[in-house]
């Protein structure tokens, strides 16, 4: 019986880090085309916030909160907010920058 607990909680240990690893790379896709469509050069992608609960389709899920830094003229740095629900984006929040 012990056993089989173990396997349970590895497979929802893999299970859990290859959604993690979904999430972020979806992020790095959003952040690439968000600096795409802005025409600035994307610097890096980080999350700051992760939290499992039920997402406003009812079903549970991965929260995230990712800032993306990206630079207009190649000196200044800026960083934007992506907030998503598991892979989808939900609202991107850009600072004005120069171009």
């Amino acid at each position: 019986m012990a056993s089989l607990w173990t396997f349970i909680i590895i497979g929802a240990v893999i299970y859990l880090f290859w959604l993690n690893r979904k999430v972020a790379e979806a992020a790095n896709a959003h952040a690439k085309r968000q600096s795409d469509q802005l025409q600035v050069q994307l610097m890096s992608v980080a999350c700051i916030k992760r939290r499992f609960g039920l997402l406003k389709s009812g079903k549970p899920g991965i929260k995230s909160e990712f800032i993306f830094e990206f630079s207009s003229d190649g000196e200044s740095v800026y960083q934007g907010v992506l907030l998503m629900e598991n892979e989808m984006l939900k609202s991107v929040v850009v600072p004005p920058h120069k171009i």
